[in-house]
C-alpha cells in the first residue's frame, strides 16, 4: 500500500501548515481542508459551526452488512487545535511543515495532527479498498481540546451523531521506542482527573515598611509550605499494577523485581522512596499537587489584604474531590485561608481491556511491533476519553506511531516533530486495528 504511505506524508505536510493555534483556534481552517478530501473521496461528512470560526467535523463510512449482522459503531477521534508556539525558538517555523533529513517539523506533529492524519488516511483506505465492515466507522475532528473543550461539549450534547457507538480511539497512547526498537505499546485505558483549586489567604493590609507577621502573603507562604511537604497516600490501581508487570521484562535488577510484584513492593520503604523521587512513577500511585500560579499586591511597598495561589491537582480514578479538599484544609490548618474549585470537575473513569478492540490492537501490534507487549496505561493528564466513557463508549488512547523520549518531549515544546518513516507506516497500523474489530 505504498500509495497510501506517500499520500500520508503529503497530507501531513499540508495539515501541519494550517495554523489552528488555540486561542483563538480557527479550527474551521482544518475542517475545511479535511472536508475537501472527504468530498473528493465520496465519504459522507458534515461540518458544524459551534462558534465563529470554530467547527467540528463528522464523517461516516457505513457498515456493509445487513442490519441483523451490524455491530455498534467505532469512532476515530482527534482534535484539530494546537497550543501556542514561539517561532524564534524553532529550527523551522512552527507552521511550515518543513521536511529536514527525514523529519517533519510543525506544531501538532505529536499532539495531535499526527493521529488525526492517520485516522483520515485510514478512512480513505477503507473506502478505496471497498473494505467489508460490520460497523459504521465514524471520524470526528473537533475543536478546542487544548482550552475549554467546547468541541466535546457540543458533541456529547448531540449523541445522535455518535450512534450509540461501542468503541472510540483517541490520543493518549504511548508506543515507546528506544534504539530503533519499540519497547511496549501503551494503550491509555484510564486518566487522572484535573481538580484545580484557588487558594486565598486573608490578612491585614499595610505599608511594606512595617511588616505584619499575619499578613496574607505570609499566611499563604506558610500554607503552601505545608501543602508542598504533604505526601499524599500511595495507592495501587489495577491499571497501574498491570502496566508495571508489563514493563517488568524490560527492566533489570531491583526495579525489575519491584515491577514484577508492585503490591509487595509498596511494603518496601526503598520502593516507596524510589517512587517519591521519580515523577514518572509518583503520579501513578498518588494524587499529585503542583503549584502553578501566585498573586498578591500590585506594588512592592503595599502589603495586600489578600494573596492567592492556584494548585493543579490530579486525582486518581475513584477519588472523591470533596474528601480530598477536606483533607487539604486539614493540612493547611488556617481558618483565614479559603479554597475554591476552578472550572468543572470530571470524575476519572476507565475502560476494560477485555474487549474486541483491545484484542485487535494486540493483534496489529504483534504484526507491526513484534515482541513489544501491549500494556494498559494510566495517563497523568486529562483527555476527552473521559467524556465519551460517560456515554457508555469503551474509549482508548491508542496511537499507530512509535516515538522516542526526545520526540515525546517536543509535545507542547519547541521543534515539535515526527519522522517521515512513522508517518508512512502509521495508517497501515491503524487500518489493521480497524479491520480487526470491524470486519464481518
Amino acid at each position: 500500500m505504498r500509495q497510501y504511505s506517500e499520500l500520508a506524508v503529503r497530507w501531513m505536510q499540508q495539515y501541519l501548515q494550517i495554523d489552528t493555534t488555540n486561542p483563538p483556534g480557527n479550527e474551521a481552517r482544518a475542517t475545511s481542508w479535511i472536508k475537501k478530501i472527504l468530498d473528493e473521496e465520496g465519504i459522507e461528512n458534515r461540518v458544524f459551526e459551534i462558534a465563529p470560526g470554530r467547527t467540528n467535523l463528522w464523517a461516516r463510512l457505513p457498515a456493509t452488512v445487513s442490519a441483523e449482522q451490524r455491530k455498534r459503531a467505532i469512532i476515530l477521534l482527534s482534535h484539530t487545535d494546537v497550543v501556542s508556539s514561539d517561532a524564534s525558538h524553532w529550527s523551522h517555523p512552527p507552521f511550515s511543515g518543513a521536511l529536514d533529513h527525514g523529519v517533519l517539523y510543525g506544531r501538532g506533529a505529536q499532539d495531535m495532527k499526527n493521529d488525526g492524519l492517520a485516522q483520515l488516511v485510514t478512512l480513505v483506505m477503507l473506502k478505496r479498498e471497498k473494505a467489508l465492515l460490520s460497523r459504521d466507522v465514524i471520524l470526528l475532528a473537533t475543536a478546542d481540546e487544548e482550552a475549554k473543550s467546547i468541541g466535546v461539549d457540543w458533541m456529547v450534547s448531540h449523541p445522535e451523531l455518535l450512534e450509540n457507538a461501542e468503541y472510540l480511539i483517541n490520543e493518549g497512547g504511548d508506543n515507546r521506542e528506544e534504539n530503533g526498537r519499540v519497547l511496549y505499546v501503551g494503550v491509555d485505558t484510564a486518566e487522572k482527573s484535573p481538580y484545580w483549586l484557588h487558594l486565598v489567604a486573608h490578612g491585614r493590609s499595610g505599608h511594606g515598611s512595617r511588616p505584619l507577621a499575619d499578613s496574607a502573603p505570609n499566611r499563604l507562604t506558610r500554607a503552601l509550605s505545608r501543602v508542598l511537604a504533604w505526601e499524599t497516600p500511595l495507592r495501587l490501581l489495577p491499571v497501574v499494577e498491570n502496566f508495571l508487570k508489563g514493563r517488568a521484562p524490560l527492566e533489570t535488577g531491583r526495579r525489575a523485581a519491584w515491577f514484577r510484584n508492585p503490591r509487595r513492593a509498596l511494603k518496601d520503604p526503598r520502593f516507596r522512596a524510589y517512587v517519591n523521587s521519580d515523577p514518572d512513577l509518583a503520579y501513578l500511585f498518588r494524587n499529585t499537587i503542583a503549584l502553578t500560579m501566585l498573586g498578591g499586591s500590585g506594588q512592592t511597598n503595599v502589603i495586600p489584604s489578600e494573596a492567592w495561589a492556584n494548585l493543579d491537582i490530579r486525582l486518581l480514578p475513584g477519588e472523591d474531590p470533596g474528601r480530598f479538599q477536606a483533607e487539604l484544609k486539614r493540612v493547611i490548618h488556617d481558618p483565614e485561608l479559603t479554597i475554591e474549585p476552578i472550572g468543572t470537575f470530571f470524575k476519572a473513569n476507565s475502560s476494560s481491556t477485555d474487549t474486541a478492540l483491545f484484542r485487535s490492537i494486540e493483534a496489529a501490534a504483534a504484526r507491526h511491533f513484534p515482541g513489544a507487549p501491549v500494556i494498559p496505561v494510566l495517563t497523568s493528564g486529562y483527555d476527552e476519553c473521559q467524556r465519551y466513557r460517560e456515554l457508555g463508549i469503551v474509549s482508548y488512547g491508542f496511537t499507530p506511531y512509535s516515538s522516542t523520549e526526545s520526540e515525546n518531549n517536543s509535545v507542547h515544546g519547541n521543534d515539535e516533530r515526527i519522522r517521515v518513516e512513522q508517518v508512512r507506516r502509521a495508517p497501515g497500523v491503524l487500518y489493521d486495528v480497524i479491520s480487526g474489530v470491524a470486519s464481518p
